[in-house]
């Protein structure tokens, strides 16, 4: 008998919400195998129709394969990788790769500040919404603001281009630096539309401040990417420690350090003396 699934939500989505979350999170990676219809139906307790129902819905959003004779995989997908600590943005940072990114501005207006946009130092701020794709598949929805200062930017000069490339042409102001969050989020309703995702599905929320050379703040950004095709890398360095920690085999640097400080204290004597004549 099956059983009912949690809030009165339909079964076969309650399998495909699970299945998702498992590919997303990589607990199936690429290529691996889904189990099989029959696992499903003992696994979940439902017919086989309903186990069909979820595993069509995964690959309608392209994230399994189903194939006569090999049953059902995870689909092989070339993910998009961004330096998080780099000041370009994904359209630069995967075009260098080799990808052709296409960017559709959707709202572009200016509107008053509010305590998100406070830092910007402006009564007003241009807020501009913009979705980033490659081919026909959308990847990232970037809302941005702006100072008022830059408010005469125009949806033709942003759309398939890069924002901090137009601010320096336009105006001289080049971004240098900035302070960015990362956090994993659900997509509502209107982000998952645009995305092209189900709602609820985990996406990666990139947000942050930018600044330019004086270091005054002229972005506040949030960008919400589809967790499925972007992928963020982070370089790591070793930091030096404080302080230097001592060999175990101290004998012969001791008394190196001990000469050397006798070497010292005998030159600070001759120029005391060289002083007093």
């Amino acid at each position: 008998m099956a059983r009912p699934a949690p809030d009165g939500q339909p079964l076969h989505r309650r399998i495909g919400s699970e299945l998702r979350a498992q590919i997303l999170g990589r607990a199936l990676a690429p290529g691996a195998q889904v189990p099989t219809e029959a696992e499903l139906q003992e696994r979940y307790g439902v017919s086989r129709s309903v186990v069909r129902q979820a595993l069509a819905s995964l690959e309608q959003e392209g994230l399994v394969e189903r194939r006569r004779g090999r049953g059902t995989t995870v689909r092989e997908r070339g993910e998009l990788h961004r330096l998080v600590q780099r000041v370009p943005g994904l359209s630069t940072q995967v075009e260098g790769e080799g990808v052709h990114v296409t960017t559709r501005v959707l709202e572009l207006g200016l509107e008053p500040a509010s305590e998100a946009t406070g830092e910007l130092a402006s009564d007003r701020v241009l807020r501009l919404r913009r979705l980033r794709s490659a081919g026909d598949e959308p990847l990232a929805l970037i809302e941005t603001w702006l100072p008022e200062e830059l408010g005469d930017l125009t949806a033709e000069e942003l759309t398939d281009a890069s924002l901090h490339a137009t601010i320096q042409r336009r105006f001289g102001t080049h971004v240098v630096a900035g302070r960015r969050q990362v956090r994993a989020v659900g997509a509502d309703a209107d982000t998952a539309e645009l995305l092209q995702v189900a709602a609820g599905t985990p996406v990666l929320l990139l947000e942050g401040t930018s600044t330019d050379e004086a270091a005054r703040p002229v972005e506040v950004f949030r960008t919400w990417h589809r967790a499925d095709r972007v992928v963020f890398d982070i370089n790591v360095i070793q930091e030096p420690d404080a302080v230097a920690p001592v060999p175990a085999d101290t004998g012969s640097l001791r008394e190196r350090l001990d000469a050397l400080g006798r070497e010292m204290l005998d030159l600070a004597r001759e120029l005391e003396r060289a002083e007093g004549r």
